[in-house]
């Protein structure tokens, strides 16, 4: 089957060296990294649980306000 995909370029010139080599099309080379990783286990586990170091500070900020975390590391928004 035909189809087209965007492939990164580094990894499209070592796919066609390797097909080359082993005397086999692109298209053969990735029907089977496909299938290697469909094959494998990919079962996600939990995060590792990180230390509570027990901080306590009243500095609170939004980590995804971005001008608030800028602000806050830049010492402007000390409370």
């Amino acid at each position: 089957m035909r189809t087209t995909v965007n492939i990164d370029e580094a990894l499209l010139a070592e796919a066609k060296v390797r097909a080359s080599r082993a005397h086999r099309t692109i298209g053969d080379l990735l029907d089977d990294a496909l299938r290697d990783y469909f094959a494998r286990d990919h079962v996600t586990t939990a995060p590792p649980s990180l230390p509570d170091f027990g901080y306590s500070g009243a500095v609170h900020v939004d980590l995804y306000d971005k001008d608030a975390l800028h602000a806050l590391m830049d010492g402007d928004a000390l409370p």
